[in-house]
């Protein structure tokens, strides 16, 4: 059965979350405060980069089942399903996660619900947001107790987010147990399709469903700092860190996946995330618990700092020296540069002298704006034109298909450096190129 649904943040997730909700068969309407973004929506574009995310969201708004609009009294008055997929950023100066997006939603959205209600909340938060939305929506809404709220959080990868909607590996479902109501048959209609498909459907606590989100992404920058603290090891003994994870991979309990050393994780999830579970964790009183996640926190920036080294060993001194910046997005199939370990390199590389050119096949107008004093490029070629060095920061399958003979006439030196271990290095050694890789001999 088909619900009316609304969606209040049109980011990533919530753009993400309306179109594939529309997709699904339900009539949505996203919300937001930010009237651009609002119009681009409407016309069917969206307003970052997502693969296959613009056809979905264009077959929808023709097919009428979505649409985008400022009003909350249009949200509450449309549907009696509600989604908040808002941001929750670091806090200025601290780790914990900034509630004032999400907290917005239900102060503005609740005074409006007259009729019973089920939201659902899909952003990251700290555990115990959940319960303490909840009492604040039954304290404002003329609906009172027939207003509920229930956590679902997402578990979407950038460049993959429609795919991770529409099938993912699991839904999770966190209620209020001392306050049964409708939440989880509401949220049995909505995913009626991918529950046809037999993906796993986990009915939990308020607290659980909020942990398991923060749980998976601490584990995630857990298994890649892990292999980033195994590749100085490498690096100082001699070995080949990408073997090495090739050969712990295959053990089952430990799987490949999310062991690729290089420059470390960065994006809009995972490093504050992390930061915020620490945060939240001392406030629980049990920051013990989560203390190593500092040092996961120190591994990361630390693989930075290596790139800039190993940029500044290879040119000598970086004063003067011509640098090409091949990446600027934090991954592949994605525009996304929130802690972009790409553009940090790049600079602090200009920061210590160096013209750095940079070029991304995504990223450049979201780069732009964050880092306006850096050079851009239109293309690889361009952004390596005379370079004293080449680092490839984003593993764009457009920089792991180079071949030497692309770059040999174009650069000055015939150095490179990878950051991503996503070349071939006996390949580039062989047409005469200097080739470091992060844990590599």
């Amino acid at each position: 059965m088909s619900e009316k649904i609304s969606v209040f943040g049109t980011g990533y997730l919530g753009a993400t979350h309306a179109a594939c909700m529309a997709e699904l068969g339900h009539m949505v309407l996203g919300v937001d405060v930010d009237e651009a973004k609002l119009s681009k929506l409407n016309a069917g574009e969206v307003p970052f980069y997502e693969p296959e995310l613009e056809e979905v969201l264009q077959r929808n708004i023709a097919a009428g089942r979505l649409r985008f609009t400022s009003s909350y009294e249009e949200a509450a008055d449309f549907a009696d399903v509600h989604f908040i997929g808002v941001g929750t950023p670091q806090k200025k100066g601290e780790f914990a996660a900034d509630m004032k997006f999400v907290d917005a939603v239900i102060e503005t959205l609740a005074p409006l619900l007259t009729r019973p209600a089920v939201i659902f909340g899909k952003s990251t938060v700290p555990v115990g947001t959940a319960e303490r939305l909840a009492l604040r929506a039954r304290e404002l809404a003329p609906a009172g107790d027939d207003v509920e709220v229930a956590w679902n959080p997402e578990f979407l990868r950038e460049g993959f987010a429609v795919k991770d909607t529409l099938h993912p590996d699991r839904l999770v479902l966190g209620v209020d147990r001392n306050r049964p109501g409708r939440a989880e048959e509401v949220a049995r209609d909505v995913y009626a399709q991918l529950l046809d498909e037999e993906i796993p459907f986990l009915v939990t606590d308020l607290a659980t469903a909020e942990l398991v989100k923060a749980s998976a992404n601490a584990f995630l920058a857990t298994k890649i700092s892990f292999i980033n603290a195994i590749s100085e090891v490498c690096e100082a003994a001699g070995a080949d860190v990408t073997v090495l994870a090739d050969a712990i991979g295959h053990d089952a309990r430990i799987g490949r996946k999310f062991l690729n050393a290089g420059i470390g994780f960065g994006g809009g999830c995972l490093p504050k995330d992390i930061r915020a579970f620490m945060a939240r964790a001392g406030e629980l009183g049990a920051d013990q618990a989560l203390t190593f996640l500092r040092e996961v926190d120190n591994i990361n920036m630390r693989r930075r700092t290596r790139m800039v080294e190993l940029a500044r060993e290879s040119c000598g001194s970086l004063l003067g020296a011509r640098v090409a910046v091949l990446g600027a997005a934090f991954k592949p199939n994605s525009d996304d540069v929130r802690d972009s370990p790409a553009l940090n390199v790049a600079g602090q590389i200009q920061l210590q002298g160096a013209a750095v050119s940079v070029y991304d096949p995504k990223a450049m107008d979201n780069s732009r704006a964050l880092f306006p004093t850096l050079s851009y490029a239109n293309t690889a070629l361009d952004a390596c034109e005379e370079a004293d060095v080449v680092l490839v920061l984003t593993e764009w399958q457009e920089f792991s298909k180079l071949q030497p003979a692309d770059l040999d006439a174009v650069v000055a030196k015939k150095v490179i450096i990878d950051g991503r271990n996503c070349l071939n290095p006996s390949q580039w050694r062989a047409a005469g190129w200097t080739y470091r890789g992060l844990g590599r001999p």
